[in-house]
């Protein structure tokens, strides 16, 4: 093997000009446009065995570049047999394909970007755009003001509702124990239904929830499976004669499983009489009520603490969009800010700027909200929220 000192200078690391980029993406963009022209002739599920790939490349990685056509070719020949075509229109696994080719433009913007925007320092337009763009996609389905910035909340874009129903729980978490004393821990308990997303129970886990104190309630056919405010009432009442401390409840627009929708005005009422957090999770079905013939499945949110719903679900917007809003944002701050000095800076501690490391669990943030801006705003015209509407009301 060659000293690095030895290589030749034609091979050492020159990035792209300006116009080999542009040439090289062109190449791109048409391998990709070549792959949705087609996709409907690929069969929807992969059919290779597990380990599939292993024979097909290299040991170790090459020492020396290829063409862009090799690779190209190798991802022809090689990758996409192994993919599942989750664009395909014969795609009905999980939830409706996602994307769109405007999503996927505002895509390429994030990735030239390429900004870290974790404070409003280190990108204002980043931070900023995020805020106004899910005020926008939270009037479009008629969130309360309370959501809204103009109000004591906001909107931040989580990876995926997992993401949003775990810094909920957080958030919710830390109020009740600063309520209580931070040794109460093992009294808090948190309820969802049988039907609730296994990312509730997860979250449990992460945030010291015990595993007896994680309430999945049963629902049946008689309420389409829904969760019943009599059952959750009971359970209540149970827990506190018990000595616990009931103190979260993940209600849903939309399970997983049975598409059920949960009696939010009741669940609110029942959530406000004994000073539980009410999360709403609408990832699935969220996004049909921006149709004003669906949005009654959002009364009752108005007594919640928390929303989510995934763009990257209905909205023909790129995984990954889970946008989360909360009334208090100074709830999940208290939960999950840290300051160290370098992080510090004028702008944070004059509190006038959101930062949106203390909205979530990570650190880093990618300026991932141009796929989600380019449709509600940019996108040609074409994917404006009422022919967004127009689309859903289509595939129901």
């Amino acid at each position: 093997m060659e000293n690095c000192g030895d290589l030749p200078e034609r091979r050492g690391l020159r990035p792209f000009d300006a116009e080999e980029f542009r040439e090289n993406a062109h190449r791109v963009v048409d391998f990709i446009a070549d792959y949705y022209r087609d996709i409907e002739k690929f069969p929807v599920r992969s059919q290779v065995q597990p380990g599939y790939l292993q024979s097909l490349l290299p040991d170790n990685a090459p020492e020396y570049p290829e063409t862009l056509e090799s690779v190209l070719n190798d991802i022809q020949n090689k990758i996409i047999r192994g993919i599942t075509h989750w664009q395909s229109p014969n795609f009905f696994a999980f939830y409706p394909s996602n994307s769109s080719t405007a999503g996927l433009l505002g895509e390429m913007l994030s990735g030239g970007f390429n900004v870290i925007g974790f404070s409003w320092i280190t990108s204002p337009a980043a931070t900023e755009l995020e805020a106004i763009v899910l005020d926008w996609l939270g009037k479009i389905i008629n969130l309360p003001e309370a959501f809204l910035l103009s109000g004591k909340g906001g909107g931040v874009i989580q990876g995926t509702a997992s993401e949003a129903i775990l810094v909920a729980l957080l958030a919710a978490r830390d109020k009740a124990l600063k309520a209580m004393g931070m040794g109460s821990l093992e009294r808090l308990v948190v309820y969802g239904s049988d039907q609730t997303h296994s990312s509730l129970e997860k979250a449990c886990m992460i945030a010291g929830i015990q595993k007896t104190n994680f309430k999945a309630l049963p629902t049946n056919s008689s309420m389409n499976y829904a969760l019943s405010p009599e059952v959750l009432k009971k359970a209540i009442s149970d827990d506190l004669s018990a000595g616990l401390r009931p103190f979260f409840l993940c209600a849903t627009v939309g399970t997983t499983s049975s598409t059920a929708v949960d009696p939010l005005m009741e669940l609110g009422k029942i959530s406000q009489d004994h000073g539980m957090w009410l999360h709403v999770d609408a990832a699935y079905a969220g996004s049909a009520c921006i149709c004003p013939e669906y949005r009654h499945y959002l009364d009752g949110v108005e007594l919640a603490d928390s929303f989510n719903m995934n763009a990257h679900k209905w909205l023909l917007t790129n995984f990954d969009c889970s946008a989360l809003w909360v009334k208090d944002s100074s709830a999940l701050v208290e939960a999950l800010s840290t300051n160290p000095e370098f992080l510090r800076n004028k702008a944070s501690e004059s509190n006038t700027v959101v930062d949106y490391k203390d909205w979530q669990v990570p650190l880093g943030r990618r300026f991932r909200l141009w796929h989600l801006a380019f449709l509600l705003w940019c996108a040609f015209d074409f994917y404006l929220p009422r022919l967004i509407q127009i689309m859903i009301m289509g595939t129901l």
